[in-house]
């Protein structure tokens, strides 16, 4: 008799069971086929006003056509974008949490922060790559004058106490660029971290500094009103915003190509199929005509690079900004 009613038991155990089952699995479908159906958060590892925040505005407008609903920035600045970052890393998989990263989150603070390693980068899941800008040797020739960079090796080079540059802060590409310059060109070097690219600039223009290495969007408006001087940009090939300044490369130093880079990416599990759904509207407007205008006419070069491609890219410039870090013999924090 007691096995009778344990055997009843257990039948009407599994029946219940599947009857939950049958429920959740199109209840899931449903929610993943209903995303988004709230705002989307992208989240800006840095300050208000810099390039970052300026292009994850832009892109944010056109993500929110595509998919539908607000996408809100949120800037989460600190420790070289790690701490925003860190932060969608262990956020919910559920797709409203998304990072807009760049060269320093993915690819440089992973050889600079004890606390990080190549590792880190494999935190997230990759949506799409959508600008890359690239960085701008700028001097203030009332303490530089150079209108080349030979001409400022060669200056640099006879002043006894070398020459001070700026930086949002150690790790960033803007401190790199001048350590490898440094290292490529045996020259002396004074860094001086600042709290964001604005106040460095201010300070470049008030002759407290000889350069900087600046991203080429903050740079840009000072060059063309002519209150700084550019001297190369870091880029493969000339910016069509400054069709009279050459590349570093023209200028005598072969593969000197840096700058920082900007794409989308998702907590590490985030569903398929709505990691597909973002990434599907993050391409498509990196592709949008205004968005590419937009992001020219900041002096950047327009991108659309699919995941897979996205992350090989961002493994690829790990080991590279690895190589100058080591180079320069830059401390880890």
């Amino acid at each position: 008799m007691s096995n009778t009613r344990l055997t009843r038991k257990n039948f009407l155990q599994s029946m219940l069971a599947l009857g939950v089952a049958a429920c959740i699995a199109p209840m899931s479908a449903v929610a993943a086929d209903a995303y988004p159906n709230r705002p989307i958060r992208l989240v800006v590892p840095f300050a208000p006003g810099g390039n970052t925040d300026l292009m994850a505005r832009i892109l944010g407008q056109s993500l929110s056509e595509e998919l539908g609903q607000p996408v809100v920035v949120e800037n989460v600045a600190g420790a070289n974008g790690s701490i925003g970052a860190s932060r969608v890393a262990s956020a919910a998989k559920d797709g409203y949490t998304l990072l807009f990263g760049t060269a320093g989150t993915q690819a440089i603070n992973q050889s600079l922060y004890k606390s990080l390693s190549e590792k880190n980068l494999d935190d997230y899941e990759y949506l799409g790559l959508v600008a890359y800008i690239p960085n701008i040797l700028v001097v203030n020739e009332s303490r530089v004058p150079a209108k080349n960079v030979a001409e400022f090796v060669e200056f640099a080079k006879q002043q006894a106490e070398g020459l001070s540059y700026g930086s949002p802060g150690a790790g960033s590409t803007i401190h790199l660029s001048a350590e490898m310059l440094g290292t490529t060109a045996d020259l002396s070097l004074l860094h001086v971290p600042y709290r964001g690219s604005a106040p460095a600039l201010s300070d470049l223009m008030g002759a407290q500094l000889d350069f900087i290495f600046e991203n080429i969007t903050p740079a840009m408006p000072f060059v063309t009103s002519g209150k700084l001087k550019a001297l190369a940009v870091a880029s493969e090939e000339r910016v069509a915003a400054l069709p009279d300044v050459p590349t570093m490369i023209e200028s005598g130093y072969d593969n000197f190509v840096t700058g920082t880079w900007n794409g989308v990416l998702a907590p590490k599990g985030t569903p398929a199929e709505i990691t597909e759904r973002i990434s599907a509207a993050v391409i498509k407007s990196a592709q949008d005509p205004d968005f590419q205008k937009k992001v020219a006419e900041m002096g950047g070069q327009p991108r659309a690079m699919p995941p897979a491609e996205f992350k090989r890219y961002t493994q690829d410039e790990y080991k590279r900004w690895n190589a100058v870090i080591e180079a320069a013999g830059v401390e880890k924090m």
